[in-house]
C-alpha cells in the first residue's frame, strides 16, 4: 500500500523539481481547442529540430507560461514520437523560463530531426525560434 507523499506520482514530482529548481511554473496545454487557437492566432517559427508556435496573451490573461507538445506520425512510430516529446520537454524544463518572455502560450512540434539532433542543437533551435516569434528575453539574446 502506498503512503501519502510516497507514491509514484510524488517520485516524479520530486524528480522534476530537482531537475531545475529555479524554473518558474509551467502549465501544460491539454485541449485540442487550445492548440488550434495558438496555431490560428499565433506566430510560427520553423527550425531544423522543432517547430514553435507562439501566441501572446492579452494583458488580463497573464499567468504562468503555458506550453503544449505534439509529434505527428511523420516523426515515426509511437516510441519515436514519445522520445521526441520527451526531448522537447527536457529542453523546455531546462531553459525556457530563462529565455522566454512571460505572457505567452507555446506549442512545440517535433520534427524527424528532433530525434537525431544534439541537445545543444535543440537548445539553439529553441532560442532561434523564440527570437523569430518575438518571445526571446533581452538578456538571452546576447
Amino acid at each position: 500500500m502506498l503512503q501519502p507523499g510516497f507514491g509514484r506520482a510524488h517520485a516524479f514530482e520530486s524528480v522534476f523539481a530537482m531537475r531545475n529548481p529555479s524554473s518558474g511554473s509551467l502549465e501544460r496545454l491539454q485541449k485540442r481547442s487550445e492548440f488550434l487557437n495558438i496555431a490560428r492566432n499565433g506566430r510560427k517559427a520553423v527550425t531544423q529540430g522543432l517547430v514553435l508556435q507562439a501566441r501572446t496573451l492579452e494583458p488580463g490573461q497573464a499567468g504562468p507560461l503555458r506550453i503544449g507538445y505534439t509529434a505527428s506520425r511523420k516523426v515515426g512510430g509511437a516510441v519515436q514520437r514519445n522520445r521526441a516529446r520527451r526531448r522537447l520537454r527536457a529542453v523546455v524544463h531546462d531553459v525556457l523560463n530563462t529565455m522566454a518572455v512571460p505572457g505567452h502560450e507555446f506549442v512545440l512540434i517535433a520534427r524527424a530531426n528532433t530525434l537525431t539532433r544534439s541537445y545543444n542543437g535543440l537548445i539553439a533551435d529553441l532560442r532561434r525560434a523564440l527570437s523569430k516569434v518575438g518571445a526571446l528575453k533581452q538578456e538571452a539574446q546576447s
